[in-house]
């Protein structure tokens, strides 16, 4: 078995959070000097027109030298996200009548002042 083989199966501490069609794992695991660091792993799911699926996955691996930094941008740019557009998602695939309600803001901001009155007995 490779080193890089025997790295991912030693797991201290993990944590799941499924998302719908995502899951994303939390891993701590140890190197080979038994020090810590973090895997977090995006998988997700496809599915193919014939009812079979296949999982795509992304890993990133994060050093506890970079914790302090890394812990420090996510919390601005998650702040910065729910400040601008708060918790609720805006998105087609998350709300089954996501093209209802954005027809609707749309007809909601046309008012019958922004037309002219026509009476066509003047034509």
């Amino acid at each position: 078995m490779r080193d890089n083989d025997m790295l991912e199966k030693e797991e201290i501490f993990s944590k799941v959070l499924r998302a719908g069609r995502r899951t994303y794992f939390f891993d701590v695991r140890s190197t080979k000097a038994d020090d810590y660091y973090l895997t977090v792993t995006e998988s997700k799911k496809f599915t193919e027109e014939d009812g079979s699926f296949h999982f795509k996955k992304h890993k990133i691996y994060l050093y506890k030298e970079d914790f302090a930094a890394f812990k420090e941008i996510l919390n601005e740019m998650t702040d910065y996200v729910l400040a601008h557009k708060g918790e609720e998602v805006i998105s087609e695939r998350h709300q089954k009548d996501f093209k209802k309600l954005f027809a609707d803001k749309a007809e909601e901001t046309v008012t019958t002042e922004s037309f002219t009155d026509v009476n066509f007995d003047d034509i």
